[in-house]
């Protein structure tokens, strides 16, 4: 089964979800905001993808950190970043059974689709 990991609000959510309806792909939603996420699919995350592309350094929680938490962020300090607030997580995760998508662009999941 196919899911779909991110927070209900998010646009780009939205976008990734209507594709994945548009082509007839059902998908189950995890919201990791409401639901959590746990530290083995995380760090499996982070292992295919690498802390860099996992971690929203961009979003409003990661800048809203102190500028001490900001620096000096390695694999382990990212995973438990995201852990304790999941927001700071890319959104979306599409998870495919064999492989990870983090992101939404409609070639980059047509791609992953197909394989």
């Amino acid at each position: 089964m196919t899911t779909i990991y991110g927070i209900k609000a998010c646009d780009t959510m939205k976008k990734a979800r209507a594709w994945l309806e548009s082509q007839g792909v059902e998908a189950r939603f995890h919201d990791y905001k409401t639901a959590g996420i746990d530290r083995p699919t995380l760090e499996r995350w982070v292992d295919a993808h690498g802390w860099e592309t996992v971690l929203n350094r961009s979003g409003t929680t990661f800048r809203k950190l102190p500028e001490a938490d900001r620096e000096g962020i390695d694999r382990n300090r990212a995973v438990d970043l995201m852990l304790a607030q999941p927001s700071m997580i890319k959104r979306p995760v599409l998870d495919l059974g064999d492989q990870t998508v983090v992101g939404f662009k409609p070639d980059i999941y047509a791609q992953a689709m197909r394989r």
